[in-house]
C-alpha cells in the first residue's frame, strides 16, 4: 500500500513539473508568487489539475429544492455555461523550483571557482546500534531481529506471521560527524534609485534577482546577498529598503563600484567566496568621465576577483540607455578567460524578457 501511495505521489509531483515548465515564462514574471515565498517553499496556482474526490447521491431533483417556480432565475445574473478552470495551489521548494527552471533554460551546473577551506560540521548516518532515540529508530533492522528471534526460538507461525519485536530486537541508526567542505557565494546587488528609475523598473529587477538567487542557492551551499542603492551616492542598504527606496537626482555609477569594492575587501576574501555582482540601471550615467572610472574599477578591480558581474539594464523612458554601449566597447566578448565571459550584459525593456536574461546570465555555467 504505502509504494503503491508513493508511486502515486511521484506521478503527480511529475504531472506539477510538468505544469510548471509549460508555464515557465509566466510564472518568472508574477510579483504575486514572491510573496509566498516561504522559508524553503513557494506556493504556485497550477491550472487544470483535477484532485480525485467523492461524489453522493444523485442530482434528479435539479439544482435547488426550496421555493420557486420552473425556469425562474436565480439571483440578478444567470451562471455561465462555459466549464471552469481548476486551479490547485502546490507548494514546491526552491530547490525544485530552480532546477525546473534549469531544465527549461537548459542552464549547466556551476563549477566553483578557487580553493574553498570553509568546511562545516555535518551528520552523517554510519551503521546500526542497539540503542538509540525513538527518532532514529530503523524499523527494517527492528524487523528483521524480531523475526531472526522468533525462528530461533521455534514460536514463528506461518499461518499467523505476527512479528513483535522486544526491546533487544530493537536497532537504531547510529551516526558521525563529518567535516564537509562547504563552497560559499556571495551575491551583491546594485541598483540605480535615481528618479528615472520607476515603479516598474524597481519591479522587474525584483522579480530578476528572485529566480538569481533561486539559482545560485541551488549550487551552493551557502549564500550572502549584500544590497548596495545608488543615485550620486552608494550606501549598503537591506533587502527591504532595495526594493523600495527612490531617490531624484543624477547618477554616478562609479560609486556603487567603490561600494562594492569596498565591502568585498573587508568582508569576502575572493580565495574563500565566489563571488557574484549584479548591477541594475536603466543606463544613464551621469558623465563620460564617470564612465571611464567604470571602466577602470571593473578591469582593476572587480572582474579579476569574481565568478561573473552581470548588468542588466532596464527600459525607461527617462534613461538614455547609454552604459550597455560603454561596457560593450570597453569588454568585447565579456573580458572572457578559460571559463568563459566573466562580463555578461542583459536587456530588460519588459517582464517578458526576464526569462531570456537569465538565460543570457548563467548560461555559460560560471
Amino acid at each position: 500500500m504505502i509504494n503503491t501511495i508513493e508511486q502515486d505521489y511521484q506521478r503527480f509531483r511529475q504531472i506539477v513539473r510538468g505544469k510548471i515548465r509549460g508555464d515557465l515564462r509566466r510564472f518568472l514574471t508574477r510579483g504575486d508568487l514572491i510573496g509566498k515565498e516561504g522559508q524553503r517553499y513557494v506556493s504556485i496556482p497550477v491550472y487544470d489539475i483535477d484532485i480525485p474526490t467523492f461524489r453522493y447521491g444523485n442530482n434528479s431533483g435539479g439544482v435547488g429544492l426550496g421555493e420557486g417556480e420552473e425556469g425562474e432565475a436565480v439571483g440578478k445574473q444567470g451562471g455561465g455555461e462555459a466549464e471552469g478552470r481548476h486551479l490547485t495551489e502546490v507548494e514546491v521548494t526552491l530547490e525544485e523550483l530552480a532546477d525546473i527552471m534549469a531544465e527549461e533554460l537548459k542552464l549547466p551546473r556551476i563549477k566553483p571557482r578557487g580553493e574553498h577551506r570553509i568546511t562545516t560540521m555535518r551528520d552523517r548516518y554510519s551503521g546500526i546500534r542497539p540503542v538509540g532515540p525513538a527518532s532514529l529508530r530503523h524499523f527494517k533492522r527492528t524487523y528483521r531481529e524480531a523475526l531472526k528471534r522468533q525462528l530461533s526460538m521455534g514460536i514463528y507461525d506461518p499461518e499467523n506471521p505476527v512479528i513483535v519485536p522486544v526491546k533487544d530486537d530493537l536497532r537504531f541508526r547510529s551516526w558521525t560527524e563529518v567535516r564537509k567542505p562547504q563552497s560559499n557565494a556571495v551575491i551583491v546587488y546594485m541598483m540605480d534609485v535615481s528618479g528615472s528609475m520607476g515603479d516598474e523598473q524597481k519591479e522587474m529587477v525584483r522579480l530578476e534577482a528572485f529566480w538569481i538567487d533561486a539559482w545560485l542557492r541551488r549550487n551552493y551551499e551557502g549564500i550572502e546577498s549584500r544590497y548596495i542603492v545608488h543615485d550620486v551616492r552608494a550606501a549598503e542598504v537591506d533587502r527591504k529598503t532595495f526594493f523600495s527606496v527612490r531617490e531624484d537626482g543624477g547618477t554616478r555609477i562609479s560609486s556603487a563600484l567603490e561600494c562594492c569594492k569596498d565591502l568585498l575587501g573587508a568582508h569576502y576574501d575572493p580565495g574563500d567566496w565566489n563571488i557574484y555582482l549584479f548591477h541594475f540601471s536603466d543606463g544613464d550615467n551621469s558623465s563620460d568621465s564617470d564612465n571611464r572610472q567604470c571602466v577602470k574599477l571593473l578591469e582593476e578591480s572587480l572582474l579579476p576577483i569574481c565568478n561573473m558581474f552581470g548588468y542588466c539594464q532596464v527600459a525607461s523612458a527617462y534613461g538614455s540607455g547609454s552604459f550597455h554601449n560603454v561596457l560593450a566597447e570597453a569588454f568585447p566578448g565579456g573580458a572572457p578567460d578559460e571559463a568563459g565571459p566573466r562580463l555578461v550584459l542583459s536587456k530588460v525593456n519588459s517582464r517578458d524578457e526576464i526569462y531570456e536574461s537569465l538565460r543570457t546570465f548563467f548560461k555559460a555555467g560560471r
